[in-house]
């Protein structure tokens, strides 16, 4: 079968391979691909950054924003051939972790988890793909264009409710939430953010293009002013950051208003150093109750609220966030930057 591969930690080794087929003992759900997204991830696999091959592999099948059609599913699985269907990237580790042990292998403690197309789990940008039907999610059939906006979808989903969960400390009727990054992740953001009935408010750089026009159409506003300047306009009650620029983190976390939940989504660089008061920090927090969490991954429960943010959502909208769509046999167009890119999708099977 034809699958888009690296060999981990090497640079411009990204090539379409013939791959062997799937192994039956990876899942008992064999699946059709359909599309995958290209993200940050897949672009810091192909630079060579970072990456692991499955045992007995020097290739690693990359794509963990999957979306495939089941072709062949056992009885009693809760799925049938011809079910439009995204598997959940991260597995659990075989010790297992306390957390993995409690179904919460999005948290696992000791790093011995994988995760399809990126850690010792081929991904799904091939022909097809085997996975454990415990780990995947069946999709409406109206979402088969826009379905691989699924995983994206999740890590925000996540966020929100690490907001939910932080805020439940005490009193917490958040009215405005400030989303750093007009990408995917603060696109999804919003738009869960928008079917939450809050003000939503984005920033981000670019001021041309169609990202201020998504923002706009999902009730939103849109902003490319410096950090500070729209933190003290907008006095925000949630922040969830996804640029991982340390001008914009440093900022959210110095101008915050009391009892605000700031999510961390964004990876930044290391070796980044910029000055900071860390204990006029640490005083505005602890006296503002003021909370900062990471949150990276996802868990069973956010693939289905993200299914149901996704379901909930105006497909027309959702479809202008794919902004190309890229044969896999041409994918070194998708690795190449656009100016007006948003979502970059590989299509792969009809």
């Amino acid at each position: 079968m034809r699958a888009l591969t690296v060999v981990p930690m090497k640079k411009n080794s990204l090539e379409v391979k013939d791959m062997p087929a799937p192994d039956e003992g990876l899942g008992d759900l064999l699946v059709q691909g359909l599309a995958v997204g290209v993200c940050g991830t897949d672009h810091e696999l192909a630079e060579g950054l970072y990456g692991w091959a499955p045992e007995g592999s020097d290739r690693l099948i990359i794509g963990h924003e999957g979306l495939g059609k089941v072709i062949d599913a056992p009885d009693g699985s809760g799925f049938s051939a011809g079910d439009l269907v995204v598997s959940i990237v991260r597995m659990p580790d075989p010790v297992p972790c306390g957390a993995c042990a409690h179904g919460e292998w999005d948290m696992c403690r000791n790093g011995k988890y994988t995760e399809h197309g990126i850690k010792e789990l081929h991904g799904f940008a091939a022909e097809q793909w085997r996975v454990q039907s415990k780990h995947t999610v069946k999709l409406d059939p109206s979402l088969q264009s826009v379905g691989m906006l699924l995983e994206p979808t999740t890590v925000v989903a996540k966020a929100w409710e690490q907001v939910d969960r932080v805020g439940g400390r005490g009193w917490f009727d958040p009215k405005s939430v400030l989303i750093t990054g007009a990408g995917p992740i603060g696109q999804l953001g919003a738009m869960i953010g928008a079917q939450r009935g809050m003000d939503v408010h984005v920033l981000d750089r670019m001021t041309d293009g169609p990202k201020p026009q998504l923002v706009a159409d999902l009730g939103a506003t849109y902003h490319s002013d410096p950090v500070d300047e729209v933190l003290k306009k907008v006095r925000p009650e949630v922040i969830i950051e996804g640029t991982g620029a340390v001008p914009v983190i440093k900022a959210a976390l110095q101008d915050s208003q009391p009892y605000t939940i700031t999510v961390l989504t964004g990876i930044s660089n290391p070796g980044t150093e910029t000055p900071l008061d860390l204990g006029a920090l640490n005083r505005d927090l602890v006296l503002d109750n003021g909370a900062v969490v990471g949150s990276v991954n996802a868990n069973r429960r956010h693939y289905e609220a993200g299914a149901k943010a996704l379901a909930a959502a105006d497909r027309g909208w959702l479809e202008r966030l794919v902004t190309r769509r890229v044969p896999l046999e041409k994918f070194a167009e998708a690795f190449k930057p656009a100016q007006n890119d948003v979502k970059v999708v590989l299509t792969i099977g009809d």
